[in-house]
């Protein structure tokens, strides 16, 4: 069979899978159509493969299509097995009508050569589906119906219970009835003698049985989970690779989290690291080594993931890495743009800084005094007593970050990262800065914590007291805080900007009431750096809403519900936290 054919089949098993799922649901919802289809699926006719003029049909058929297009094997087994027996039983029939007279109808040959035409398609595509599932999944999927079953009947059998208008039914006669109903089984006739509930009762149920279907669907071909999470062993290639390279990427060294996975190229001179969250496999930054072994590492990390039926999408590439991307079949879309400050070109004098300036100044005359220091230069002690500060400052209890962030603070591998720590005039520690490195001579910024009650512009001062005393540490750039979207606030907000994008950036205005959107840009622009953009990456543009969602699950703007979490107790807060030392008196107006 010509190679070519493969993928022309694989996606006509797809469209057909999507053809029936629409008149299924066109069925549901028109009368005059429902009554024909189900005119010719009973008696003497029958209807081609999974056309039912059900809803169930309609939403297996719509789950199998997306499966299909994921490629993933085990919906080719299912549709081949289902199909096939569907496909033998009406050649039988055919070919031996009996008493039904089936060969009487063309409308049968039609429906028995379009489902083997499917098969075939089927057959023909078979070598396209590779892309595995989790081996739980068949016994989860058993665990999960089994599971619901029993939670659906308890709930229906309640509800039975005090809905029912008839006497004489016992436990075991609600409990049947329910579980009855959510597998669309009409009740026996001793429960139709002592059970007869209100239509909403019977809905409820109905719709239980429906959402216990869809999940047990969910769970039969959902995705594996990525459990290869960075070991030592990979951290340490990692960090050599940073050492050579480490001055390419401002967010190069976010690639030593250790909740990601790393894929090495062949020669092992680059790296691609990410995170399978939701069935997407989610790079950030631009891959760590030469960018000549770039290829090696990016094509090995894009067959892992479709091997898994995973969607492959990188956040916040650089424009060097997206032009390698996109050799290898990834589209872009510009996210916002990187601030960073170049120190050589930065200055405080200048009406343009006069705002800046002037809180600066306003804060360092209250008496607020920086220390800058290694973390490898912080005693343990220090260190621990910095944590809880940071800990108790946190907005939430959520630590947020993934593209953009270490998510940890204080580890001893972690020695070049540079802490600033901002003490009050009575020498209490107010806030926090932490910053990895960018190579030998940049800063990335990490953390940012501060105590609530301080007053406004400390964060200011914080930044302006590291790029003033920048030889202190050998610096010569600073990466700042990610701007999303900054274009459609600085071209949205100029005089001839049009109404799509005078819209557009009212919508980002609006939902900035919630996410810090337009205040990060703003907050940037005051230092006046230099504005490097950043781009999604993706491989097929109907996947933007799911890696949306995967992006905010790991930077942990979303929170996906699990059964631990809720019955997880809640640790009330430290009613003390430990005090961080004081600055003494010769060391709160001299430099850290």
């Amino acid at each position: 069979m010509p190679a070519r054919l493969r993928p022309r089949a694989a996606a006509a098993t797809v469209w057909y899978l999507r053809l029936i799922a629409l008149l299924n649901l066109l069925a549901v919802l028109l009368v005059p159509f429902r009554t024909t289809v189900r005119h010719h699926s009973e008696g003497q006719f029958f209807t081609p493969y999974l056309m039912t003029a059900g809803l169930t049909s309609a939403v297996l058929s719509l789950f199998l299509a997306v499966a299909m297009r994921r490629r993933k094997r085990a919906a080719w087994i299912f549709n081949m097995g289902l199909g096939g027996f569907t496909f033998l039983v009406y050649v039988i029939w055919l070919a031996d009508p009996g008493e039904e007279h089936y060969d009487r109808h063309v409308f049968n040959y039609f429906s028995a050569v379009l489902t083997g035409l499917f098969v075939l398609a089927l057959l023909v595509g078979r070598k396209e589906f590779v892309s595995k599932g989790d081996r739980s999944n068949p016994k989860m999927a058993v665990g999960t119906f089994i599971a619901g079953l029993l939670v659906g009947g308890a709930i229906g059998a309640i509800l039975v219970g005090l809905n029912n208008a008839l006497p004489g039914a016992g436990i075991g006669d609600r409990f049947g009835y329910a579980v009855g109903r959510m597998v669309s089984i009409d009740p026996s006739e001793h429960a139709q003698d002592v059970i007869d509930v209100p239509t909403w009762v019977n809905a409820f149920i109905n719709a239980m049985g429906a959402v216990l279907f869809l999940l047990v669907l969910y769970v039969t071909f959902r995705s594996p989970r990525d459990k290869e999470l960075l070991d030592p062993d990979d951290e340490k290639r990692l960090r050599e690779l940073l050492d050579r390279q480490g001055g390419r990427d401002s967010l190069g060294y976010f690639a030593l989290r250790r909740d990601k996975a790393v894929i090495f190229s062949p020669t092992g001179k680059a790296a691609v690291t990410y995170r399978v969250v939701g069935g997407v496999s989610l790079a950030s930054g631009d891959p760590i080594g030469d960018p000549e072994a770039w290829p090696g590492a990016i094509e090995l990390w894009l067959a892992e993931a479709r091997e898994h039926a995973w969607a492959p999408a990188v956040m916040g590439a650089s424009e060097e890495a997206g032009v390698i991307y996109a050799r290898h079949g990834l589209d872009a879309l510009e996210l916002g743009d990187e601030a960073i400050v170049e120190l050589d070109e930065f200055s405080l004098d200048g009406r343009a800084m006069r705002v800046v300036r002037q809180a600066y100044n306003r804060v360092k005359r209250a008496g607020y005094t920086i220390r800058i220091r290694r973390h490898e230069d912080i005693p343990e002690e220090e260190m621990v007593e910095l944590l809880a500060k940071a800990d108790r400052w946190r907005d939430g209890q959520t630590e947020r970050g993934f593209s953009m962030a270490l998510g940890r603070l204080g580890d001893p591998a972690d020695g070049r990262c540079v802490m600033l720590e901002c003490h009050d005039a009575e020498g209490e520690l107010r806030a926090l800065l932490s910053f990895v490195p960018w190579g030998d001579k940049g800063l990335s910024l990490d953390l940012m914590r501060r105590d609530r009650e301080t007053e406004n512009g400390l964060m200011e001062f914080m930044v302006i007291e590291l790029l003033e005393r920048a030889k202190e540490i050998q610096l010569e750039r600073v990466s700042l805080n990610f701007a999303m979207f900054r274009s459609v606030f600085e071209r949205g907000s100029r005089l001839g900007a049009g109404p799509v994008l005078r819209l557009w950036r009212a919508v980002l205005g609006f939902f900035s009431r919630w996410w810090q959107i337009e205040s990060l840009y703003r907050a940037n622009a005051k230092y006046r750096p230099i504005w490097e953009p950043r781009y999604l990456l993706f491989e097929k543009s109907s996947e933007i809403p799911r890696i949306g969602i995967a992006s905010a699950r790991a930077e942990g703007f979303i929170t996906a519900p699990s059964l631990p979490a809720l019955f997880r107790r809640r640790h009330a807060r430290v009613a003390a936290v430990p005090s961080a030392p004081k600055l003494p008196p010769a060391e709160r107006g001299g430099k850290g």
